[in-house]
C-alpha cells in the first residue's frame, strides 16, 4: 500500500466522521454512537455498495475503483467540488515528476511584476515556492528578501513566522487552515513532488498547530478570497486578491494579484505603501532587486 493509498482512506474516514446521521437522513433511533459520523455500513448503503467493499476502500485500497463508484461515495459524503476533485486524484494519482531544480522566472514576467507598483503581486511555483514578487508585496506582508530560499512559501511565513503571525491578527487561525487545506489540495495535485513533499514533512516536524490541522484532512483550492493584515504602519488592511493560473510556464504555477477596494481606507492605505516605495529607499526589495543585489 503506498502513501497515497493511505492519504485515500483517512481521508475517506475524516469525510465520513464529520457526517451527521440527521445531515443525510439517516435515522438514528435515539441510539448513542461509540465514534462520531455514520457507521461505514451506512455510508455504504447510501453510496449503493457493499460494506465489505466500502472497508477495503476505508483500508486504502482505493486503485482500481471507478469513477462511477468514487462519484456516489463523494455524493454519500456530501462532498464540495474541492473534495470530490481530491477524491478522484487520491484514488488516481496523476503521473507526473517536477523538477528539482529551482524554478526559472522568464524576464517579461519580473517585468510585469516591477510594472505593478500599487499593490501587492507575486509569482507562486509548483512547490509552492514564492519564485518573485513585487515591493509592495515585500512592504505588506514579509520581506521575502530577508528571507532564507527554502523558507520562502506562506507556510512558512504563515506558521513559523511570528511576525507575521502579529499581522494576521486574529485572522491567523482562518488563514493557517485555509493554507493547510491547500496544501493538502497541491499534495494531491503534485504526488512526485519531492519539494513540496519536503515542505509538508518540515512543517509537520517544526509546528504541532500544523501537525493539528493537516490531521483534520481538508482541503481547498486557493483561487480568490480576501486578505486582511494589521500593518504596523498604516493600520488595518482588507485586499481582495484572485489567481491567475501560468499554462504556458512548466515551472511556475500562479501569479497572485492583490487590490483594495477603490475608495476604501484600504486603498488610501495602500497608496501611501506605495508612495514610499517609490518616492525613495525603503528597505524592502523585491525579487528583482534581490536577483541584481540591491
Amino acid at each position: 500500500m503506498t502513501s497515497q493509498n493511505g492519504e485515500f482512506g483517512a481521508f475517506l474516514k475524516s469525510r465520513r466522521a464529520r457526517l451527521r446521521p440527521e445531515d443525510v437522513g439517516v435515522p438514528s433511533y435515539g441510539t448513542r454512537r461509540r465514534v462520531p459520523g455514520l457507521r461505514r455500513e451506512e455510508l455504504a448503503q447510501l453510496a449503493g455498495v457493499s460494506v465489505a467493499y466500502y472497508i477495503r476502500l476505508e483500508q486504502g485500497h482505493g486503485d482500481n475503483v471507478s469513477g462511477e463508484v468514487l462519484d456516489a461515495i463523494s455524493r454519500a459524503l456530501r462532498l464540495d467540488t474541492d473534495e470530490h476533485a481530491h477524491l478522484h486524484r487520491l484514488a488516481h494519482p496523476p503521473r507526473r515528476e517536477r523538477r528539482e531544480a529551482p524554478p526559472r522566472l522568464r524576464a517579461p514576467l519580473q517585468h510585469l511584476l516591477d510594472s505593478i507598483t500599487h499593490a501587492p503581486a507575486y509569482v507562486v511555483g509548483h512547490h509552492t515556492d514564492v519564485v518573485a514578487w513585487n515591493r509592495l508585496t515585500a512592504a505588506v506582508f514579509v520581506d521575502l528578501a530577508e528571507v532564507p530560499p527554502q523558507e520562502r512559501t506562506w507556510s512558512h511565513q504563515i506558521h513559523l513566522n511570528g511576525d507575521y503571525r502579529t499581522r494576521l491578527g486574529g485572522n491567523w487561525g482562518t488563514v493557517a487552515r485555509r493554507n493547510v487545506a491547500y496544501l493538502r489540495f497541491r499534495s494531491a495535485q503534485e504526488p512526485g513532488d519531492g519539494r513540496l513533499r519536503a515542505v509538508i514533512d518540515g512543517l509537520l516536524a517544526r509546528s504541532a498547530e500544523f501537525a493539528r490541522m493537516w490531521s483534520e484532512h481538508h482541503v481547498t483550492d486557493l483561487t480568490h478570497g480576501v486578505a486582511r493584515i494589521v500593518h504596523p504602519d498604516v493600520g488595518p488592511l482588507e485586499l481582495p486578491f484572485e489567481t491567475l493560473h501560468l499554462p504556458g510556464d512548466p515551472d511556475l504555477s500562479r501569479l497572485m494579484l492583490y487590490a483594495a477596494e477603490p475608495g476604501s481606507p484600504s486603498e488610501r492605505a495602500l497608496r501611501e505603501l506605495a508612495a514610499r516605495e517609490l518616492d525613495g529607499p525603503s528597505g524592502h526589495a523585491s525579487s528583482a532587486d534581490l536577483a541584481r543585489g540591491a
